[in-house]
């Protein structure tokens, strides 16, 4: 297989490594979707309770619904590809 200019070739790794690999990404995949539910709908359950609590003359609830979830949306989508790239770099499998 010819090499692309400016990259390294990617060394193979054994059925050990892959498999340990595997079992740190998909471990970090679980906990990314388990935050991802708890925003999306865990939080969203609570609103009327968090109705009470007024934040800027908005109820909590609707701030979290509105804003809160996307931010952290937003941070776990920066989490995710900085602690992937951590795995990849450290199993020898990074882009770069």
């Amino acid at each position: 297989m010819a090499e692309t200019a400016g990259t390294a070739p990617q060394q193979a790794l054994s059925r050990e490594k892959m498999q340990s690999y595997w079992a740190r990404t998909s471990k970090l995949m679980w906990i990314i979707m388990i935050l991802w539910f708890i925003f999306s709908f865990g939080i969203h359950l609570f609103a009327p309770s968090l109705n009470k609590i007024k934040i800027i003359g908005f109820p909590l609830g609707f701030y979290m619904a509105a804003q809160g979830s996307l931010i952290a949306f937003v941070v776990l989508c920066f989490w995710n590809a900085k602690a992937q790239d951590k795995i990849d770099e450290e199993f020898g499998v990074s882009d770069e």
